[in-house]
C-alpha cells in the first residue's frame, strides 16, 4: 500500500486488509511518503499494535517506486496490490486466490466500487461507477468474466513480476496498465472476476479532482507515445471532446464577430452538435435514476463529469505532445484531510 497524506482513510484501510480471511501467513507493507497531516505517525502507531503491519520509506512519494519497494521487501509468494482511499471485503484475497488458480492467470482483479459522504464526493463516485464516467472499462462496473487489458489493484503472482520486471518507475500514472501490458505480452493472462469489488473512496473537493485528472490524462498522453496502438481506443474519447469544445469556441466568436457570415455561418453550425449531444447526455445522467441523495448531488454530478473528461482529455493532448515529463499527481500533497466518523 503506497501511502502519502492520508490520515483520514488510513487506519480504515488498514484494518479491512488486516481482516483478509485467508489461510497461511500474511503481512501488509506501507511505502510512507512523506506526508504532512500526520499519516507516517499514525502508521507507526498502527505498526506497534500488529506485527503483520511492515513500514517502508518511500521519500520519492512516487507510487510506483513505493510499490516496488514494499514488493522488495514482501515474503510471500503472492502480492495484493491495496490503497489507501481503499476497503476491502474480508473474503477478496481469499477468492480471488481461488481465480487465480482456477484460470491459471497472473493476476487477477475485480470492481471498483466508489462510494462518497458529502454531496461531491457522491458525485464524483456516480461518475466512477457510470460507464460514461471513466470510459466503461470492465473494472468500473462490468459484469462479465474474462481475460482483461488491466486490473483494478491486483492480486499477482510474485514469480511473474519477477520475471516481466516490477512496476516501471518512469510511469508516475498508468502504471499498472502498463505493467499488465507486459504480464499480456509475456504470454500470462490477466483477468477480471466481478465477483470482487473493492469500495473506493473518491477525491474529496473539485480542485484535488482537476489536478488528479489532469495528471493522469497527460500520462496517458505519454503511455499512448509510447505504447501506440496497445490503448483502447476509448482513451481517445475525452480528449476528442476538448477538441470539439475548442472548435465550437472558435467557430462561435468567426460567426459573433461576422467573419463567417451567411449561409457559411449556418453551416459552419454543425460544429456544435456534439457538444450539444454531449451535454444532453450528462444531464441525463445527473438528474437520472439512481442520481444521488437530492438536487446537490446532481448539480454536483452535472458539474463533476465534465470537469473529469475536459481535464483528463486537456491532459492527455498536452502528454502527447509533450509528452509527461515530471508529471505528478499534486491532489494529495499538503492535505489537510481530518479523520472521518
Amino acid at each position: 500500500m503506497p501511502v502519502l497524506n492520508e490520515r483520514a482513510y488510513l487506519s480504515r484501510a488498514v484494518e479491512t486488509v488486516l481482516a483478509q480471511d485467508v489461510e497461511g501467513p500474511t503481512e501488509l507493507i506501507l511505502a510512507l511518503g512523506p506526508s504532512t497531516d500526520g499519516t507516517s505517525e499514525l502508521a507507526q502507531e498502527l505498526a506497534r499494535t500488529d506485527e503483520r503491519l511492515v513500514l517502508v520509506d518511500n521519500p520519492a512519494a512516487d507510487i510506483p517506486v513505493g510499490l516496488n519497494l514494499a514488493i522488495r521487501t514482501a515474503r510471500h509468494p503472492t502480492i495484493v496490490r491495496v490503497d489507501a482511499h481503499s476497503e476491502l471485503d474480508p473474503s477478496y484475497t481469499r477468492r480471488a486466490l481461488a481465480a487465480l488458480d482456477r484460470v491459471r492467470a497472473a493476476n487477477v482483479g475485480g470492481v471498483m466500487r466508489a462510494q462518497g459522504r458529502t454531496p461531491f464526493q457522491r458525485a464524483v463516485a456516480r461518475a466512477y461507477n457510470s460507464p460514461i464516467g471513466l470510459g466503461g472499462g470492465a473494472y468500473h462496473g462490468g459484469t462479465q468474466e474474462g481475460e482483461a487489458e488491466s486490473a483494478y489493484l491486483g492480486v499477482m503472482r510474485r514469480a511473474v513480476l519477477d520475471e516481466v520486471g516490477l512496476f516501471d518507475e518512469s510511469i508516475r500514472r498508468g502504471e499498472d496498465w502498463e505493467l499488465n501490458l507486459r504480464i499480456r505480452r509475456a504470454g500470462y493472462r490477466v483477468w477480471f472476476d466481478p465477483t470482487l469489488d473493492v469500495t473506493y473512496w473518491p477525491r474529496e473537493s473539485w480542485t484535488r479532482l482537476v489536478r488528479q485528472f489532469s495528471a493522469t490524462g497527460r500520462w496517458r498522453g505519454e503511455l499512448v507515445r509510447r505504447f501506440g496502438r496497445g490503448n483502447s481506443l476509448r482513451f481517445f474519447a475525452p480528449p476528442a471532446l476538448v477538441l470539439a469544445v475548442v472548435l465550437s469556441i472558435v467557430v462561435g466568436v468567426l460567426q459573433l464577430t461576422g467573419v463567417l457570415p451567411g449561409w457559411w455561418a449556418v453551416a459552419a453550425s454543425v460544429v456544435y452538435l456534439p457538444v450539444i449531444a454531449y451535454a444532453v447526455l450528462v444531464i441525463a445522467v445527473a438528474i437520472g435514476q439512481g442520481g444521488g441523495h437530492g438536487w446537490r448531488d446532481k448539480l454536483w454530478t452535472g458539474a463533476v463529469l465534465p470537469t473529469m473528461h475536459l481535464a483528463w482529455g486537456w491532459g492527455f493532448l498536452v502528454g502527447v505532445v509533450r509528452g509527461a515529463h515530471d508529471t505528478v499527481d499534486t491532489s494529495r500533497l499538503g492535505s489537510r484531510n481530518t479523520p472521518l466518523p
